[in-house]
């Protein structure tokens, strides 16, 4: 008997790390299941039209990262760190599919979060893989500002530069009240316009819940980007990642990742013609991709390392 396929998403509750988050799950009961992790300033409904590619095939899960959309707010900054967010990814995991690992997918700050948890060694056993678009770990960044720096080569340095020129709005999110008041006297209203003249994103949705995550999740940026930055960690992980390199991305540059095989040996790299937003909006290709490296680990028994394709 075919399994039942939810094309309506069924609303969850699952209680995170002191915080109680909203999550969501279609699809497929008994195929594997894919986790999706939203960035900023989206909420889970950024995913529903790589949903519409996926559910027939897979069990989907996605939640609202805490201070997005139906979740709770944390007000404190520092109820933002990276491993409380890591702590929020075990709950629901731990929650929605107990007796499977799930397949980990992330854009933007749901890859910058998810880092903290593929790189955590009791989270690692619930991920049988990890595919991660336009978002590097915070402390493989930092190892990478220090290395270029130390080579004392002006081209190095440029590297730098450049990224420094290209996250210019991180400076801006630790400024204190403007972000929100911008959030909430207008820039809500006016983003999917801003994502279709500057990204490229043909007929951006209106996400319902805008306002309260733009203004909410600037605490992202304050709680974690310091600390990184001055003090990285050593964070490797032995869970297949698919690396997915948006070349015109004009926040996260690809020579983010340039060592990233240094910190996951299992690593498959792949480089597409598009914006920082593009294959969420127009996921068919995204969805290809995800097909095929989720049937490459469809068992997170077997964990072949190495391997690497441009």
């Amino acid at each position: 008997m075919n399994a039942p396929i939810r094309t309506e998403s069924q609303r969850l509750r699952v209680q995170g790390d002191g915080v109680e988050l909203a999550a969501y799950r279609w699809g497929n009961a008994e195929g594997p299941t894919l986790l999706l992790v939203h960035g900023y300033p989206d909420s889970h409904e950024v995913w529903l039209p790589l949903v519409q590619h996926l559910a027939a095939d897979y069990q989907i899960i996605a939640y609202d990262v805490r201070g997005f959309g139906a979740s709770q707010i944390p007000r404190r900054t520092r109820d933002y760190r990276l491993p409380l967010l890591a702590n929020d990814l075990e709950a629901v995991i731990k929650a929605l599919s107990p007796e499977r690992p799930v397949h980990l997918v992330a854009h933007d700050w749901g890859s910058i979060q998810t880092w903290e948890a593929v790189t955590e060694p009791r989270i690692q056993p619930l991920l049988a893989s990890y595919t991660t678009i336009s978002g590097p770990c915070l402390d493989h960044v930092g190892h990478w500002m220090r290395a270029r720096l130390q080579e004392k080569r002006l081209g190095a340095w440029l590297k730098v530069f450049g990224q420094l020129l290209s996250s210019w709005y991180i400076a801006f999110f630790h400024t204190p009240w403007l972000p929100e008041l911008l959030w909430r006297n207008g820039l809500g209203r006016l983003w999917p316009t801003l994502l279709e003249r500057l990204e490229g994103v043909r007929e951006a949705q209106h996400n319902s819940t805008q306002v309260s995550d733009g203004q909410h999740g600037v605490k992202l940026y304050r709680a974690n980007f310091i600390g990184a930055m001055f003090k990285p960690r050593l964070r490797y992980t032995q869970v297949p990642v698919q690396l997915i390199v948006p070349t015109q991305d004009r926040f996260v540059r690809p020579q983010l990742f340039e060592q990233l095989q240094h910190w996951a040996p299992d690593l498959a790299r792949r480089e597409v013609r598009a914006g920082h937003w593009q294959l969420l909006a127009e996921p068919l290709q995204l969805a290809r991709w995800i097909r095929e490296f989720v049937d490459r680990h469809g068992s997170a028994a077997a964990r072949p390392a190495g391997e690497h394709t441009a």
